[in-house]
């Protein structure tokens, strides 16, 4: 996938939001990474993978990829305000169950967070990608999703959300 498109549309929202809002980049890694843990605990809510308890389906597949382009908006928020970008890298693994990389995704999050590394960077981008393929997220389907969340970003915008 060519991820330099995302990083560019994620960048132009990024300058628009702070634009609007007043407020700077280098203000703002705390609140985005608390809103990426927000954001794939509710990705994780909408799969249910993890509530043994509980006989409800998962939403429907429109709905659980909405929630995973909103972490992919805040991971490349991240990287963006670190200068950080990914390169196209098919050698991400998915293993185990969907709520193993759910685990793995959240402990490389925290990872990124207290050492803003590159390389811990690469990591957490391939963990949510293989969290995708798990999910069976095809790279069309991952940028299509993107693409209409980040239309109605703009348009949040623009409707004072």
């Amino acid at each position: 996938m060519n991820w330099e498109i995302l990083f560019s549309m994620q960048n132009q929202l990024d300058r628009h939001i702070e634009k609007k809002h007043h407020v700077e980049q280098s203000t703002l890694f705390e609140s985005k990474y608390l809103a990426l843990l927000v954001e794939i605990g509710e990705l994780a809510n909408e799969t249910r993978c993890f509530k043994f308890w509980s006989t409800k389906a998962p939403s429907d597949g429109e709905t659980i990829l909405e929630e995973y382009v909103d972490g992919l908006h805040f991971i490349l928020s991240l990287g963006i305000e670190k200068g950080y970008k990914y390169e196209s890298s098919e050698n991400y693994q998915s293993a185990g169950t969907v709520t193993e990389q759910f685990n793995r995704v959240f402990r490389y999050c925290v990872q990124f967070h207290e050492n803003t590394t590159e390389e811990n960077y690469r990591t957490l981008f391939e963990s949510f990608l293989a969290l995708g393929k798990i999910l069976d997220f095809d790279e069309k389907s991952i940028m299509d999703g993107y693409k209409k969340k980040n239309d109605k970003n703009y348009l949040r915008q623009e409707q004072g959300y």
